[in-house]
């Protein structure tokens, strides 16, 4: 994959990510949704930069050959991504909302389990579609 791609691949995934998490998290929690879309754009921005040198490294140990990938390697992907930016989020989020360090950790958890199935299924779509794309370009 190359630069101009991962970064497209990014921003595609956060704009959406960031439509359905403000959309949830405005459902679940009783905050302004314009703080909490100004938190949401904080972690799109904290996210693409995170994501970008994440795949750099996975791409190194798993290959560039995505769509060969496997459930079991698309949910180490996830999962480990996710992990990563807990450590940063966790804190962000008890600043923003004020929250005690629990509550803002359940918040967090709770999005990780949403963004982790998000991203294991926005992943392999875009793999898929990628595919067929490029297959299409190829085929005279």
């Amino acid at each position: 994959m190359s630069n101009v791609e991962r970064i497209f691949h990014s921003l595609l995934f956060e704009v959406l990510a960031l439509i359905l998490g403000v959309t949830v998290a405005a459902l679940f929690l009783d905050h302004n949704k314009s703080l909490l879309t100004g938190l949401g754009i904080a972690f799109s921005v904290i996210a693409m930069a995170w994501n970008y040198f994440y795949n750099l490294i996975f791409d190194h140990y798993f290959g560039q050959e995505r769509l060969s990938r496997g459930l079991k390697i698309r949910i180490y992907h996830a999962v480990f991504f996710e992990l990563g930016f807990l450590i940063v989020s966790t804190p962000l989020i008890m600043w923003v909302l004020e929250l005690n360090f629990i509550n803002a950790l359940l918040i967090d958890i709770g999005a990780a389990i949403f963004f982790a199935v998000y991203a294991l299924a926005f992943n392999w779509c875009y793999d898929v579609l990628r595919h067929r794309y490029y297959a299409k370009k190829l085929t005279p």
